[in-house]
C-alpha cells in the first residue's frame, strides 16, 4: 500500500513538473473532499495541483427555495415531515426545521420509514424531503411505485434529487476556467457507470477519472488526472474497478426512470440547469407535494453574505468567505456547505486549520 502511495505521488509530481501552469482538479463529491482532508493527501500534492471544491453534497446544492418549501411544509397542521437527519439543520428564511421544534418533524433512515409513517398515522399527509443525487433515488422511486401498489393515499414526496452530470456540464458551460479536470463521485459512479461522464470528456476535452475514498486510490486517480494533463489528452477512466463498471447499475437506473422524469431546476451556486433535477412521471403525480398541496417553489432569497454557492462553483476555497470560523461555525451554520458532515465548510472548519 504504502509503495504504491508513493508511487502515485511521484507520478503527480513528475506530470506537475511538466506543465507551465497549476493544474486544477474539482474533486465533485463530497466523501472525497472529506477523506482527502482526514487522509492529509493535500500535504504530497506539489503547490502547482489545485485541489477545488464542487457540488456534490446534495444538502449543499439543494436550493433555498426549496428549503423554504419544506419549513413551509413542515408548520402544516395536518402534515408529518420526514426528512434525512442532514437537513434538519440547514437555515431557511423562517430557521431551520430543528428550530421549529415540532413533535411533526420526523427523522428517518429510509424512504420504507417514511412510508411506514404514512400507514401509522392516517390522519395525516406525512411528506418526504427526497434529496439526494442518483444514490439515493432509487429508494424514493420504490417508496413511490409501493404507496401506489398499496394504496396509501396520505404519502408523497418534495422531490429534490438532482442529476450530477449535468451540473458538471453547467460548471464547464459557464466558461469556468479553473477548472482542468474532474475527479469524479464514487457512490454515483456506481449507478452511473464511468461511461456516463464520456460527454463532459467529448465537449469539454476535460478528463474525468472516478476514483474510491481511500488515499491510496484519490493518489492514485489524481495521477492519472495530472498525466492526462501533462500530454493534452482528455479521456475517462476509472480507479475503482472494484465497484463500479463501464454500464453501472442498470437495474437502479430502470427504477429510477419509472417513477422520474428530468427536469429543469435550481441549484445552489449554479441556478437553472437544464434537466439536471427529477420530478414525478404524470403517473406518479398524486404523490408529488407540490402538486398535492397546490404550492409553488419559493424564488431563492440566498441568505445574506453566505457564500456556499461559489464555494460549490469551485470559485472560492471557503476560508475566502467572510462569515467561514466567524459568524458561520458548525455549531453556528449559516449556510448548508457549514451544516453537512460532507460539506466544504464542515471539512476545512475541521480539518484545515
Amino acid at each position: 500500500m504504502l509503495e504504491r502511495i508513493e508511487k502515485a505521488r511521484k507520478a503527480i509530481a513528475g506530470a506537475c513538473r511538466k506543465v507551465d501552469k497549476p493544474i486544477q482538479v474539482m474533486e465533485v463529491c463530497g466523501t472525497h473532499t472529506v477523506a482527502i482532508f482526514r487522509h492529509g493527501i493535500r500535504s504530497l500534492l506539489p503547490k502547482n495541483l489545485k485541489l477545488l471544491s464542487g457540488p456534490g453534497c446534495p444538502v449543499c446544492v439543494t436550493d433555498q427555495g426549496y428549503i423554504d418549501v419544506i419549513l413551509e411544509l413542515a408548520q402544516r397542521d395536518d402534515v408529518i415531515l420526514a426528512t434525512y437527519g442532514d437537513m434538519m439543520r440547514v437555515p431557511g428564511k423562517a430557521g431551520s426545521l430543528e428550530s421549529l421544534h415540532r413533535s411533526t418533524i420526523k427523522v428517518v433512515l429510509s424512504t420504507d420509514d417514511a412510508l411506514t409513517l404514512a400507514q401509522k398515522h392516517p390522519d395525516k399527509i406525512v411528506v418526504f424531503a427526497a434529496v439526494g443525487f442518483e444514490t439515493t433515488t432509487p429508494p424514493s422511486a420504490v417508496a413511490v411505485a409501493d404507496a401506489a401498489k398499496e394504496g396509501v393515499k396520505n404519502f408523497c414526496i418534495l422531490s429534490g434529487h438532482k442529476l450530477v452530470v449535468p451540473a458538471m456540464q453547467a460548471l464547464l458551460g459557464a466558461k469556468n476556467d479553473k477548472i482542468d479536470a474532474f475527479l469524479c463521485p464514487g457512490h454515483v459512479s456506481v449507478i452511473l457507470g464511468s461511461d456516463a461522464y464520456k460527454p463532459v470528456v467529448e465537449q469539454f476535452k476535460r478528463p474525468c477519472v472516478v476514483a474510491g475514498f481511500e488515499a491510496v486510490q484519490i493518489l492514485e486517480g489524481l495521477a492519472n488526472i495530472c498525466e492526462q494533463v501533462a500530454e493534452g489528452t482528455a479521456r475517462v477512466d476509472s480507479i475503482y474497478g472494484a465497484a463500479v463498471t463501464p454500464q453501472g447499475n442498470a437495474t437502479a437506473r430502470k427504477i429510477i426512470a419509472e417513477a422520474f422524469e428530468p427536469c429543469d431546476g435550481a441549484w445552489r451556486g449554479l441556478g437553472v440547469i437544464p434537466g439536471a433535477t427529477l420530478r414525478l412521471k404524470e403517473k406518479y403525480s398524486r404523490f408529488d407535494a407540490l402538486k398535492r398541496f397546490g404550492m409553488e417553489e419559493i424564488p431563492a432569497e440566498e441568505l445574506g453574505g453566505c457564500q456556499c454557492g461559489r464555494v460549490l462553483c469551485g470559485l472560492i476555497d471557503p476560508p475566502q468567505c467572510p462569515l467561514f470560523g466567524r459568524t458561520c461555525t458548525p455549531d453556528a451554520p449559516i449556510g448548508p456547505c457549514m451544516v453537512s458532515t460532507e460539506g466544504a465548510c464542515s471539512a476545512w472548519y475541521k480539518y484545515g486549520k
